[in-house]
């Protein structure tokens, strides 16, 4: 059942929030597995009775994204958290022995899970089911309460997920927020029991100078680079189809989708051919193919040519996947940068 908040929401709606949360663990710190389990089985219910309707609000979000590529990268990654969590959490909640130091028998020592509070979540917009409910799986197994930020980049998205989660969890348990910039920031100055981040390095280093503030515990999965590495003896012809399906899942936009390429000298020709090869594959018809993602913004979108120009204008060469003669970025920036991974070679 929902829950009203308190007059002092109109005035401080997050640490109001935050409050109520609060408030509701401490009379309840430690559910039972039960109650648990039935609270994950609550979630795993509401995201496969609206997978039609989360997908086509993401297809709308990015312009244009498959359903398919939704399911399998989303739907299905979740199921088997849930899954999971159902499989192995009443082990995960049973205590655990320890040995001591000699100076401290004839005492004992175990370790005894116990949940946290009220965990926030940052969702970044590359996955934002996933990323979402995600950690949300993990937090209700622990027992804890939630309040999850939703990426502004999926407004339709983010919409969508924050009524289904009303209509399944009362506001004192699991609450979705929603807002530009500015609430991400207010949002992870509360002083959570716990904090993850999914996103850049760049807001990753304000949200844990925000959070060191609270003393609060933080988790964070930020950018990196993602090398690639083909050996001499490697299945040549394996190893590229892998890296092209790495990086044409979601157009690229996933934090581990492979950077660069490094080879031998010699078997760039072969690794060009080989990529296009698959690229024709996966994408068949690509002009007019409806499973590649589009580019999340016309600002990410306008980064992505940026880079481009750069490199060709220093001298790099661009070998795009889809047969479009190079230089000529448009659309989603097609086959293009996908053909980064051949562009950036060694040698």
């Amino acid at each position: 059942m929902k829950q009203d908040l308190p007059e002092s929401v109109s005035r401080d709606p997050l640490a109001a929030l935050l409050d109520v949360q609060r408030g509701a663990f401490l009379r309840e710190p430690f559910p039972a597995w039960e109650v648990r389990a039935r609270h994950l089985r609550a979630l795993r219910a509401m995201l496969f009775d609206n997978r039609d309707a989360l997908a086509e609000a993401m297809n709308a979000d990015f312009g244009q994204r498959s359903k398919a590529e939704v399911t399998l990268s989303e739907f299905v990654v979740l199921k088997q958290e849930i899954d999971g969590a159902l499989r192995h959490g009443a082990r995960w909640m049973k205590p655990q022995r320890r040995s001591v130091g000699k100076w401290l028998r004839p005492g004992r020592a175990r370790i005894v899970p116990q949940p946290l509070g009220v965990a926030g979540i940052v969702v970044p917009w590359n996955y934002p089911l996933l990323l979402g409910a995600g950690p949300l799986v993990c937090a209700l197994a622990a027992g804890n309460r939630a309040m999850i930020k939703m990426s502004e980049l999926t407004p339709r998205t983010s919409a969508l997920f924050e009524a289904l989660i009303e209509k399944t969890f009362s506001r004192d348990h699991v609450a979705v927020v929603n807002g530009d910039a500015s609430v991400g920031a207010a949002f992870t100055a509360l002083p959570f029991d716990h904090l993850l981040f999914t996103g850049s390095t760049r807001i990753g280093r304000e949200v844990m100078r925000a959070a060191a503030a609270n003393l609060t515990p933080v988790t964070l999965e930020l950018g990196g680079k993602s090398p690639a590495l083909i050996g001499e003896h490697a299945r040549f012809d394996y190893a590229v189809d892998s890296l092209l399906l790495g990086k044409t899942l979601n157009a690229g936009q996933t934090c581990i989708a492979p950077d660069y390429v490094l080879l031998p000298r010699g078997q760039e020709a072969a690794f060009i051919e080989r990529a296009r090869t698959r690229f024709a594959q996966l994408y068949p018809d690509f002009p007019d193919n409806r499973d590649y993602t589009s580019i999340i913004s016309a600002h990410h979108f306008e980064r992505l040519v940026r880079i481009a120009d750069e490199a060709l204008a220093a001298g790099a060469q661009l070998h795009p996947l889809d047969g479009q003669p190079g230089g000529q970025l448009s659309g989603q920036l097609s086959g293009q940068l996908s053909g980064q991974l051949s562009g950036q070679l060694s040698g």
